[in-house]
């Protein structure tokens, strides 16, 4: 990922937000394994339902999920493309490789260096 492909920060911050919780970690980790529906998520995380529902739409609103509705229940799955995206982005901001950072752009020159610094 170049920096002209970056996700926007916001939308990078609420991808992580949303896997800021381990109820939700939870969740995508079971997604993870296919599309599920929200009673068997319920009865696998122990969750109360209005607790269930607030984190799944967390993950929704984050772009990381979606549902569908069949008949009384709603199904979630996760979002690959979105989950690549992610594992993208993280790799695109190790430390080290970029064009102009300031080992490229300023350090190299001692005395630029000093300036910079200062």
């Amino acid at each position: 990922m170049t920096a002209a492909t970056l996700p926007p920060p916001a939308r990078a911050a609420r991808w992580f937000h949303a896997l800021s919780d381990e109820t939700r970690l939870r969740l995508v980790e079971l997604l993870s394994h296919g599309e599920r529906c929200v009673c068997e998520l319920a009865g696998v995380t122990g969750a109360a339902q209005p607790r269930l529902s607030f984190h799944l739409k967390t993950l929704k609103d984050a772009g990381l999920v979606t549902d569908r509705r069949d008949g009384r229940w709603v199904y979630y799955a996760l979002r690959p493309d979105v989950l690549d995206r992610i594992a993208a982005f993280a790799r695109s901001v190790k430390p080290g490789k970029h064009a102009g950072s300031c080992a490229a752009a300023c350090c190299a020159d001692p005395d630029r260096k000093a300036r910079h610094h200062e």
